[in-house]
């Protein structure tokens, strides 16, 4: 395993993240990631070198369970050897019905949900506490005031930002300049080779700012791991994949990954893995941590042992200019216009 610097902080995570979001999540009644597969895969990330574990107070059912399973498997690690991150903003479906104060990024919810996160995970601080969202009913002043007691507190180390606008992202961190405040230092948006463009001014504050990119989905649902075959020539939409994948089961993938933009990145991206014998999923999170304009570190969901070992392989790549703006440029036609995509 390889290790970079988090954006502009003194903190050093692996070229890899490990995502959570499965852990204790039922889908149709049954559990993706249960306790005991779920001690399996950290067990995995950690004797691959992996330090850096990414999850959320909502992820799981009931909300929570994702926490209470990296809480109970740290009982025998050491606690310093990893970079733990959470976040903080949807209704927590442990209180029951939602009251009118239990979501959103408002002082009272902030201060509650950090120490349910805490106790959970079994820890007295966080490395990384992410806001979810962006909220429209609370100043972001109240919010980056609430956070900032909660890092000279000692409960946090660094602030985060999952998806948000460019302009909500310059306005956090003015008023954080402004007033003196915590910034955030890192940045979680969705992010793949097939999605550059929707966001690149959000990723322009990112390398202007020194933000770290975390992003999450980087293989676009499964989508840039080759598994899938487009069937119509004419309909970007239609393919055919493994029997129970994602792609299948999702009704949000037709929407996010599947676009004539992503068909020609894929088409790529498997030219580029066939040059290196490495797979397309390997070539696709090589292709973000090498970004050249700011720190970027994939957050992999792998749902087996197997499928992280694969994801782990992505950082013994190296990928030349040449291959990696062949990826760039396939996002454009012949005409120099970038291909559509559904969202």
């Amino acid at each position: 395993m390889e290790y970079t610097r988090l954006g502009s902080t003194g903190t050093t995570v692996s070229q890899l993240c490990f995502g959570t979001w499965r852990f204790g999540r039922e889908t149709d009644g049954v559990v993706e990631t249960d306790r005991e597969e779920a001690h399996e895969l950290l067990d995995a990330a950690w004797e691959r070198g992996i330090n850096f574990v990414d999850t959320a107070n909502v992820y799981g059912t009931p909300h929570g369970t994702s926490e209470e399973y990296i809480g109970e498997w740290l009982e025998d690690h050491d606690r310093e050897d990893f970079v733990l991150a959470s976040k903080v903003y949807f209704p927590f479906d442990g209180w029951g019905d939602p009251g009118p104060n239990d979501s959103g990024l408002g002082r009272k919810h902030v201060r509650a949900q950090i120490e349910g996160t805490l106790d959970r995970l079994g820890t007295d601080y966080l490395d990384l506490y992410y806001i979810h969202r962006w909220d429209e009913n609370t100043p972001i002043r109240e919010t980056l005031r609430a956070l900032t007691e909660l890092v000279r507190e000692g409960k946090v180390h660094y602030l985060g930002a999952s998806t948000m606008a460019a302009w909500q992202l310059t306005k956090a961190l003015w008023t954080a300049d402004v007033d003196g405040l915590e910034r955030f230092e890192v940045t979680q948006p969705l992010f793949h080779a097939g999605y550059r463009d929707d966001i690149t001014d959000y990723l322009d504050v990112c390398a202007d700012r020194d933000l770290a990119v975390c992003p999450y989905s980087p293989l676009a649902g499964g989508f840039l791991t080759g598994k899938y075959e487009r069937v119509d020539e004419d309909d970007p939409t239609a393919f055919e994949g493994p029997e129970g994948a994602r792609g299948s089961l999702d009704d949000r993938f037709e929407d996010y990954y599947l676009s004539e933009r992503g068909w020609h990145v894929l088409d790529e991206v498997r030219a580029v893995a066939d040059e290196l014998d490495a797979t397309p999923a390997q070539v696709a999170l090589r292709w973000l941590i090498e970004q050249p304009n700011f720190t970027c570190v994939p957050i992999v969901g792998a749902r087996t042992v197997d499928q992280l070992d694969e994801n782990v392989g992505a950082v013994d790549l190296s990928l030349s200019d040449e291959q990696f703006d062949r990826i760039v440029d396939a996002r454009y036609d012949e005409a120099g216009e970038r291909w559509g995509h559904r969202t």
